[in-house]
């Protein structure tokens, strides 16, 4: 009896682009730390940190798009590539680029520069955009929450831009991609990063309990006991780090939002600068500034840590968050996998011995005699399909298929070395309208070149 297949193969990306990232040169390649990947349904990106290369690789042979290679012209004071992500806006595509200082990019499928503004100095850890289909998102004041979001990930520090003015960007870029105007003005005498200027973004302070490693908004939460009420929304934030395996902020939109906040904001500036004009009028010195005064940072906005676990000396190193945001899956430096539960804030599973893993949820039709058998409905429903947790642990060379929350290991694949496993920023559309999509996990092999798709049918 044939062995049967747990990947179904999708397409090959071996190019002579490849070369440039460093495939061939040793088995294994696509493992480097350096070298970073993220998968749309229509294309894969790969970028390297140290090279400022980035590769855009279409996945559907018969398109008309070509493989495209974008060296994004970065200073010195701006860094290098350090995080990449996809930003998909219904029938629009582009990719974002965060650096090393801080600075966010936002490239056309053809490389061309779209907008670039500096979020924060230092460097960028991660970028991840989130995009919520068919769920009706209410903040604490009744209103429709946005459906798209992108967040950025620096040590420390989170910040949130709305899906909405990205794409507003994006189609005014469309608007003028037939002028050769655009490219010239970005170099503009009042320090703009774009045409139209900065694109809008809340900037939170998440370093309480130390430097993050990596972080995430997980949904909207009610505002705390005592505060001003007002329109403004509640964000709640995971972060995990050396110092906290996991820690937990409420997120405001507004900077003076309790009484205490708004108190301070008026004190303290009025003291910092009596005391400045004080020791100048004493010791009469002139001070001079070496930064740039076009730079105006933005300011933080109020974070309120909520909890936090410290362990030493594990440190927590990778997060992955679930399509609904209820719930968590972080790895840290000891092989331990923890599920954490983001609106009770507890830890409600964990797994051991997982070293350099990395973990994805996915929807899996566990029983397919159990799925949908009405008369009337040829297709799947979302309630067919049950959360899953998969665990890729390189060393072992295998991923682990787990149902949430508490329920048994489903499935164990074997998968080649030197692969790693991607999940698209956004869901394919169903060949059938009224099938639902699940969520899917995604494998690349890195000596083969071969992308291959999961399974979602288990058992």
């Amino acid at each position: 009896m044939a062995r049967r297949s747990h990947f179904t193969d999708l397409c090959c990306i071996a190019c002579s682009e490849l070369e440039d990232l460093g495939a061939g040169e040793r088995e294994g390649w696509l493992s480097d730390p350096s070298l970073l990947a993220t998968l749309h349904p229509q294309a894969l990106a790969l970028a390297h940190t140290s090279l400022s290369l980035l590769l855009l690789l279409p996945l559907d042979p018969s398109s008309s798009r070509r493989r495209t290679t974008v060296r994004p012209s970065l200073s010195a004071e701006e860094g290098r590539i350090s995080a990449i992500e996809w930003l998909p806006f219904a029938d629009l595509l582009t990719i974002a680029l965060g650096s090393s200082a801080g600075f966010l990019l936002i490239y056309s499928l053809a490389g061309d520069l779209i907008h670039k503004q500096l979020v924060h100095p230092g460097r960028i850890l991660r970028l991840r955009f989130r995009e919520k289909r068919g769920e009706s998102l209410l903040d604490a004041a009744g209103a429709a929450a946005s459906s798209e979001e992108l967040c950025v990930i620096l040590p420390g520090v989170v910040a949130r831009f709305d899906g909405s003015d990205i794409q507003s960007l994006f189609r005014r870029w469309l608007e003028e991609e037939g002028s050769r105007a655009w490219n010239n003005r970005f170099t503009t005498e009042d320090g703009d990063d774009s045409p139209y200027g900065r694109i809008p973004f809340q900037l939170w302070s998440v370093s309480k309990y130390g430097s993050c490693l990596d972080a995430a908004i997980v949904g909207i939460m009610p505002p705390p006991l005592l505060e001003l009420q007002s329109s403004q929304r509640y964000y709640c934030a995971i972060t995990v780090g050396e110092n906290a395996v996991i820690s937990a902020f409420r997120l405001s939109e507004d900077r003076n939002r309790s009484i205490v906040g708004a108190i301070l904001s008026k004190v303290v500036p009025v003291t910092f600068s009596t005391l400045a004009s004080f020791s100048k009028m004493i010791w009469r010195t002139e001070q001079s500034f070496s930064k740039n005064p076009r730079v105006v940072l933005q300011p933080f906005a109020k974070a309120s840590p909520l909890t936090c676990l410290k362990d030493s000396p594990r440190k927590g190193e990778k997060l992955a968050v679930s399509p609904s945001g209820t719930l968590a899956a972080i790895t840290d430096s000891l092989g331990r996998v923890l599920l954490l539960d983001t609106q009770a804030l507890v830890v409600v599973r964990l797994w051991k011995g997982y070293r350099e893993a990395s973990c994805l949820f996915i929807e899996a039709l566990i029983n397919k005699d159990r799925a949908s058998t009405s008369s009337n409905y040829t297709g799947q429903r979302k309630n067919d399909y049950s959360l899953c947790l998969a665990i890729h642990a390189p060393r072992k060379g295998i991923i682990e298929i787990w149902k949430m929350r508490t329920g048994p290991r489903l499935l164990t694949v074997p998968c080649p070395k030197g692969s790693i496993i991607l999940q698209s920023s956004s869901r394919s559309v169903a060949s059938n309208s009224s099938s639902y999509n699940p969520l899917e996990a995604f494998l690349l092999n890195g000596d083969s070149g071969q992308l291959s798709v999961l399974n979602t049918s288990i058992g």
